[in-house]
This record gives C-alpha cells, structure tokens and sequence, in this order.
C-alpha cells in the first residue's frame, strides 16, 4: 500500500528502513456506529463530529527474503534451530532393533496416542510393521551413548544397540530401557506412509516415569535443559 492509497483520515507512519512499524485510521463516531449497526441511526446523529483512532501494528521486512532454491537443505537448516528431546524408539524380540529420534511426542491425551515419524528405509521400519508395536524411550541428559548406539554411531545394527544398558517389556513386548526418563508404550493403531517416511500412530498401552532432565539435541550438538 502507498500513501497515495490512503484516504486524508488515515495516517501513516514510517521508520527507518523502509518498514512501516504503525498504521492508524481516523474515522467518524457515526461512521463506527453505522458500519455496526445501521438502524442506530439517533446514536449515530449523536456522536456526529466526534472521532476516534484505531491502532493496528504491522511489521514488514525491510527487504524481501531472498527466493531459495534448494527447500530440502533450508528445511533442514530451519528444523536443526529448534531443540529437541531425544527419544529412542525400540521394537521386536528376537529380532529386536530401534532408532534414535527427535520426533516423537503425544498426538492425543485422551485416547492415550503417541506419534512417530521413522524413515521406511530404516532397519527399524520392517520390524515395526511386523510386530505392530513400538516403545519411545526418553533419554535422560546423561544417556548420550545410547542414543549414538541407536543413531548407528560405530556401524552397530539389531541387537548390538542394546549392549551396556538393562532392557525390559511392558504391554506390547516391545524393549523398555529400565532407566529411561520415560517408556512409553505402544501398539501400533496406524500408518500413514508418506514420501521417506511413515508417520506411526500409536495407542498407548502402558507408560513408566523415572523422571529427570532430559536430553536435547540442536544443530549436530547434545545438550541439557537448564530451568
């Protein structure tokens, strides 16, 4: 909008950098009252003359954000700011294996329904949609060498992920870490596969809570939560 664009009664104020920072419009008591109500016609008479100032912010770049090209990368640049709680997410028996994830947290409190995203092309995926369960197990800050196990850091595979840490069973028969901060238990209720992924949708069918600080990982880095 242009300041040509603006009748006489409304006023426009700029700031530095080209960035309008405040608007604010003039109009007419009458005209406030008959845009709500035209049939208040005497309360309109009454308040002819009479003005009132109507103050909305606006916030503009300076400059327009340059164009990008390659939305896969800047995605990832975006989502790498945000920091997460790091969760593994186990399933089988014999066959047991897991993955190391950010994504997951609760769809609904009532039903009881957690949510995952984890890639089809993970060794996790097949071993979900065989046995139809799964358990997030929330990390505590100083479980950092569990989630490098289940991220694969070293070449580990299957069962390797499981070496040096306790694991039991719930519900569903998925592998519980004993001392997570949290398991949340799950039979797997449905799957939307989309693109890379397969977005699981899990009924809740036991929960434990240790409790504690846990741990956060942003921009390749681990870290802890500091109230």
């Amino acid at each position: 909008m242009s300041d040509r664009d603006l009748s006489p009664a409304t006023s426009l104020r700029r700031t530095s950098g080209n960035r309008i920072s405040r608007w604010s419009t003039q109009i007419s008591m009458r005209e406030a009252v008959q845009s709500r109500s035209p049939s208040a016609s005497p309360l309109a008479s009454s308040l002819e003359g009479q003005s009132m100032t109507l103050a909305t912010p606006l916030f503009f770049p300076a400059e327009p954000l340059p164009p990008v090209a390659d939305h896969a990368e800047a995605l990832k640049a975006a989502m790498r700011q945000v920091a997460a709680t790091v969760s593994v997410v186990t399933a089988g028996r014999e066959d047991r294996t897991g993955a190391t994830v950010t994504s997951a947290t609760a769809l609904s409190v009532e039903p009881a329904t957690m949510i995952v995203n984890i890639n089809r092309s993970s060794s996790s995926w097949p071993v979900i949609a065989r046995h139809g369960h799964f358990c997030v197990n929330i990390l505590s800050e100083d479980q950092q060498d569990i989630s490098d196990r289940f991220a694969g850091k070293g070449g580990l595979k299957g069962a390797q992920r499981y070496e040096g840490a306790q694991w039991t069973t719930l519900a569903s028969g998925a592998p519980v870490l004993t001392d997570a901060l949290a398991a949340i238990d799950c039979e797997v209720e449905e799957v939307i596969e989309r693109h890379s992924h397969a977005i699981l949708i899990g009924r809740v069918l036991a929960v434990s809570v240790k409790g504690g600080a846990p741990l956060l990982y942003r921009q390749g880095h681990y870290g802890s939560f500091q109230p």
